[in-house]
């Protein structure tokens, strides 16, 4: 698999575009639960966030990892594609879920209100790819 850098400008151009991914998480009984997401990457900081609401079945896989859930984002354009991989972590914390809106709002649209509205965190430590 073509790894990329954390920091590539190719991964920061393509992360900053319109594109959904896909998220995997995996059941209690490992099998893989993959759902449509809109994720964002900060190549700064190596960090990728998804905004849910509480409950969810990404939500209660990530939770019923006790801080070792490891999932991936897969996106695919056409010929290009992007794999980003990491240990993620649900934050119930207002300044980390704002920060999750306010970068959904800037690569999607702004999101509906949402009082159940939870981040998933992912420190992402592997990303595979073909990027133009």
């Amino acid at each position: 698999m073509p790894r990329i850098a954390f920091d590539d400008p190719a991964l920061v151009a393509f992360m900053g575009e319109y594109h959904l991914a896909t998220l995997t998480t995996l059941r209690a009984d490992g099998s893989p639960h993959v759902v449509p997401v809109g994720v964002t990457y900060d190549a700064a900081t190596r960090t990728a966030r998804v905004i849910t609401r509480e409950g969810s079945v990404k939500v209660r896989n990530v939770d019923a990892a006790g801080g070792e859930a490891r999932v991936a984002f897969g996106h695919l354009d056409g010929p290009h594609w992007v794999t980003l991989e990491g240990v993620a972590r649900v934050s119930r914390d207002a300044d980390e879920i704002a920060e999750a809106v306010r970068r959904y709002a800037l690569r999607y649209r702004p999101p509906r209100e949402n009082s159940e509205r939870v981040a998933i965190v992912v420190d992402v430590d592997r990303i595979m790819g073909r990027l133009p």
